[in-house]
This record gives C-alpha cells, structure tokens and sequence, in this order.
C-alpha cells in the first residue's frame, strides 16, 4: 500500500516538475517579440526571438508581430459637392519592435481597431471632402497620397503606416452613370478635334504643296524665257539616239517618219 502511495507521489512531483520546466522558458519566432506579464504587471522591455525564460506558473509572455501586416476597412465619405463615397482601402502598417510593449498596454498589442482604422478613415474624409467625386474617381492615387500623409501625421509615430492601397470607390448609381454619359461625351469631342486637326494638316500641306509646285513652274518659265537654249539641251538628254524622217516643206503639216534600220 505505501508502495503504490510512493508511486502515486512521485508521479505527481514528476509531473509537476516537467510542468515547471515546460514553463520555464519560451521561444519566441522570427519576426515576433515577447511581452512578458508577471502576475498581472507588464515587463517595461521587450524579448527578442529565440529562447527566452520566465518564471513558471505565474509568468506568460504574449508574441507580437513586428512583420508588416494588412487589414482593411472601409471609410463612408462626401465629396465637396456632397455625394455620397465610400472607399474600401487596405492599410499597411508596421509595429516597430521599441513600440511593442507600450502598443500592448494601451491596445493590446492590436492597434488597428483602436487607433489605425479611426484615423485612416478620419483623413479620408478629410481629403474627400476637398475634391468633387468626379475628381475622387478620377484622381484616386493623388487621392491615396494625401489620406495617407494625413493618416501618419495624425497616427504620429508608434507605429509605421507603410501604405494604403484604395481597392474600391463607389459613388451612387445615378452618379455614376452621369460620370460615364460626360466622359463619353469627353472622348468624343476629343475624337472630333483630332478629326478636324488631321483635316487641316492635309489642308495646309496639300496648299504648301501646290504653292511649291506653281513656284517651281514659274521658275520654269523664267528659265526658258531668259535662255532658249535650255529646251534644245532637253530634248538632246532625252534624244535615244534615233534621226527622225521629216516629210514636208516646212508649211501646213510635216510627217515625222522614222528612218529605216
């Protein structure tokens, strides 16, 4: 009887103490860092990755990422003329590793909810309200540069906001369809002025082109006029070389007859 007690007792010391050993220590992976809580109170420093120890039983340490990571919200805006935006964006953002215990104490190491999402959103409907929501859709990435500028300066610098990315931005219906009508109408005025530029070039370089060729006949004829000459040298260039046969006394008609080979 006290054998199997013995055994019992020391099963259980086993036990308990592979528990205290197990707890004892923590790694901690790549791209995370430890924040240990000590019966209730907040370590002031961060662990790094790799093996870190603790006190069994009454310590835990919490992992918190560093890596980049991604969410995305959604932000219901109006534009300066008063439509109705709404914007799906995807934020990027980064816990720098000196800021992981205070981001923890105050957000629980999560601060997208609580302190990202409020002011992205707040600085798009900033930015928004300062553009017409035909100049939203049209200019979105000026658009992104701007809320993103106003999201870190008022985030400030607990933490990186690497970059927004505007996924979606959709207006109502009605307005849409306007924003179409007016870019169609847009690209066909275009098309028409260059229709009508293209006409005009030909125009001008067909005038240029008679204007050349008039000023080259009249040179021409100031040529011939001055020097006789020149139309007896022509038509000795373009000689082949054969004698023609004239027949006639040099009134009324002549027969040109060739000469026999």
């Amino acid at each position: 009887m006290n054998y199997k007690i013995s055994t019992i007792v020391t099963g259980i010391i086993g036990i308990l103490a592979l528990i205290v050993i197990m707890g004892s220590y923590e790694i901690i992976q790549p791209g995370y860092r430890g924040i240990l809580v000590t019966l209730g109170s907040v370590n002031k420093t961060f662990y790094p990755e790799g093996l870190n120890f603790k006190i069994p039983l009454i310590s835990t340490m919490y992992h918190i990422p560093i890596r980049q990571r991604t969410a995305e919200i959604k932000a219901e805006c109006f534009s300066s003329d008063l439509q109705q935006v709404d914007i799906k964006v995807k934020v990027l953002y980064r816990i720098p590793q000196q800021s992981v215990v205070k981001l923890f104490m105050e957000f629980q190491g999560d601060p997208m909810d609580n302190l990202i999402a409020p002011r992205v959103q707040e600085a798009l409907k900033e930015v928004t309200a300062a553009e017409s929501a035909e100049h939203i859709v049209k200019r979105r990435e000026e658009i992104k540069t701007k809320a993103l500028d106003f999201s870190r300066k008022k985030v400030g610098e607990i933490l990186y906001l690497e970059d927004l990315v505007l996924e979606n931005i959709e207006l109502t219906k009605e307005l849409e369809q306007a924003i179409e009508a007016k870019m169609v109408q847009e690209q066909e005025a275009s098309k028409a002025k260059f229709i009508k530029q293209k006409a005009q070039i030909e125009a001008e370089t067909m005038l240029l082109k008679a204007e050349a060729e008039a000023k080259s006949i009249h040179v021409r004829g100031e040529a011939i006029r001055e020097n006789k000459g020149v139309v007896e040298l022509q038509i000795v260039e373009k000689w082949d070389g054969k004698a023609p046969l004239v027949v006639g006394n040099g009134q009324g008609t002549s027969i040109i007859l060739p000469m026999a080979k």
